[in-house]
């Protein structure tokens, strides 16, 4: 079971827009082979920065209006939102100490 919260565009604006600290959202789906890949560095973060981030999964077949909304044409995507707007954004499998030098400046 992944760390992060599911994300849809029912709870988005409560759980990221809304949120107190800064949130990492990783835009992903099941099929593909590198989101699969930094899936437990994400899960690991998430537990590591418990209370100071906010994690976050939108599963890009399932929330294709999301996808769209941030213009996603690649997965993985990370984005990191502050105060509500997306501050950092990266495509492509990283290395946890990258996706973990997005958002570590900002807590």
């Amino acid at each position: 079971m992944s760390a992060g919260i599911e994300l849809t565009s029912k709870n988005f604006a409560a759980e990221v827009e809304q949120s107190a600290v800064p949130v990492l959202v990783d835009f992903w789906a099941e099929w593909c082979n590198p989101c699969r890949m930094i899936g437990p560095f994400i899960d690991d973060l998430a537990k590591t920065y418990a209370g100071r981030i906010k994690v976050g999964k939108v599963n890009v077949d399932d929330e294709n209006e999301l996808a769209s909304r941030f213009n996603i044409v690649s997965i993985p995507t990370l984005m990191v939102f502050k105060d509500g707007q997306p501050v950092v954004q990266k495509v492509g499998a990283l290395p946890k100490q990258a996706i973990e030098a997005m958002f570590k400046n900002l807590i």
